[in-house]
């Protein structure tokens, strides 16, 4: 009676797990641990949005036999209305650099503060929003046919040119984000979530069995950077990488994000941009501060001789031309 008892008890705990659906609460998947730092992002080009309802994924940097291997960013279907991506991400922790899998859910969670451009700026998404289920898109960040798809707005503010480094690929660690989860995205961690989509995992496996994708192949230049579609690498809406981000395994400049608050900002980042600037000034920097230091020379000799009525008064220095930024609408560049 007892062995009775027994089986029956085990068949209802295999029946109770099974019927466990597949969106659950948020238990944010943490896979390989790995001692080398990811590459650095690579700068490529957005391929045009396939249609109506696809979402952005960015690009990453996976890890498999061979070393890392670069997942191109494309374009999928949302599981369902009214959920957003949150990228995976790789963050430093316990002496290792740690992956952090993306997942889908009604709000955008914490994804290292790594820049992966086209709205993922670091915090939030600013590519596009949800609107009566029907999915509208910010063509200030992202590449969009506006003839073909209608559903679309222009949102400037959201284009992220804070960063002292934009293709840090991790969180923490020498080299990597200095960027901490906000309240707000500490909430969307605990909500439900979907995980990957069939074909984003499929997506995933055929750059890993693809060559080409290892970064000790490709020096972290990838010619398949973006897609169109999950898992069409060849043919019309690949894009290829326009240049590696930098030094392949780590940054040579922490990435301090300064529009995220001074609470999701670790102890030494407030300070990061400060301490990056007085080592090591750049040299157009120091080129204004010489032109600023020669012109005030001369308005002083000027101002001494102002009452010689013959000298022409001298025309004002022009300012120094802004470096543009990456994330410029309508470049459609990381």
């Amino acid at each position: 009676m007892q062995r009775k008892m027994k089986y029956v008890y085990l068949l209802f705990i295999a029946l109770a797990i099974l019927a466990i659906p597949a969106t659950t609460p948020a238990q944010i998947s943490v896979g390989l641990s790995i001692h080398i730092g990811p590459p650095a992002l690579p700068v490529y080009a957005q391929p045009i949005c396939p249609g109506a309802g696809y979402m952005w994924t960015p690009g990453y940097w996976a890890y498999g036999d061979a070393g890392y291997y670069w997942v191109p960013g494309t374009w999928v279907m949302a599981p369902t209305p009214g959920f957003l991506w949150t990228p995976g991400y790789w963050g430093w922790g316990g002496g290792a650099y740690i992956w952090h899998g993306g997942y889908w859910g009604a709000h955008i969670g914490f994804y290292g503060g790594i820049n992966y451009g086209f709205g993922y700026g670091g915090v939030g998404f600013g590519g596009g929003e949800w609107r009566g289920g029907v999915f509208h898109y910010n063509t200030a960040v992202t590449n969009v046919n506006t003839t073909v798809i209608h559903n679309t707005y222009v949102n400037k503010t959201v284009i992220n040119n804070t960063t002292v480094n934009n293709h840090t690929s991790f969180n923490g660690g020498e080299g990597g984000v200095n960027a901490q989860p906000t309240a707000a995205e500490r909430a969307a961690e605990q909500e439900k979530h979907i995980a990957p989509t069939s074909q984003q995992t499929q997506h995933e496996q055929a750059a890993r069995s693809d060559k080409s994708m290892l970064a000790s192949a490709n020096h972290g230049k990838p010619a398949v950077a973006a897609t169109a579609k999950p898992g069409e690498f060849h043919g019309a809406g690949v894009v290829a990488a326009r240049s590696a981000g930098g030094n392949e395994n780590h940054p040579s400049n922490n990435a301090e994000h300064t529009d995220r608050p001074p609470s999701a900002r670790t102890g030494n980042a407030a300070n990061a941009e400060a301490k990056t600037s007085s080592n090591k000034p750049s040299t157009s920097n120091n080129s204004n501060e010489k032109s600023a230091s020669s012109n005030n020379n001369k308005t002083n000799t000027k101002s001494s001789n102002a009452s010689k009525p013959n000298k022409k008064s001298s025309k004002p220095a022009k300012p120094p031309k802004e470096k543009e930024s990456s994330g410029k609408p309508g470049a459609h560049g990381r």
